[in-house]
C-alpha cells in the first residue's frame, strides 16, 4: 500500500472549488461524465460512470472533504482528503490519498495530476 500527497493551485475561490467538488451537477460540467454526490457523510457516490466509487465520510464547507475509496475487496480503506486553503492566486489545494493499492498508484497519481485536478484547472481557465 502507498500514500499520495500532492498541491495543486486553482484559479477560483475555495468555495468556487468545494461546490465542483460536491455538487453533482458542477462535477458533470468539468468531468462530462455524470456523476453520484451527496455532502451527507456516510453517503455512496461515483464518478466518471463508475470508474471512481466510494462513501463520503465527511465535509467542512467550503474547505474539507473525506472521502473513502473503492478497490475491490481491499481490507484496508482508502482515504481521500482534500483540504482547500485561500490563496491570493485563488485556491490551494492540499490532497492526501492513503491505502492506495501498489499496483494501482500509478494510475492513481496520474488521474490525480491529468484527470481530476488537471480537468479542473482547465475547467477554470475556460469560464
Amino acid at each position: 500500500m502507498k500514500d499520495l500527497k500532492a498541491y495543486y493551485m486553482l484559479p477560483a475561490h475555495p468555495a468556487e472549488v468545494y461546490i465542483a467538488l460536491t455538487n453533482p451537477y458542477t462535477i458533470q460540467l468539468w468531468t462530462g461524465e455524470e456523476a453520484v454526490m451527496s455532502t451527507q457523510p456516510e453517503t455512496e457516490f461515483s464518478m466518471w460512470g463508475g470508474s471512481i466509487v466510494g462513501k463520503n465520510i465527511a465535509f467542512d464547507d467550503g474547505k474539507k472533504i473525506v472521502q473513502q475509496w473503492y478497490f475491490g475487496d481491499q481490507e484496508t480503506p482508502s482515504i481521500v482528503t482534500i483540504k482547500l486553503h485561500e490563496d491570493k492566486k485563488g485556491t490551494s489545494v492540499e490532497l492526501r490519498h492513503t491505502n492506495i493499492p501498489d499496483e494501482a498508484f500509478e494510475d492513481i497519481q496520474a488521474g490525480w495530476n491529468d484527470s481530476y485536478f488537471g480537468a479542473l484547472q482547465d475547467f477554470y481557465a475556460e469560464n
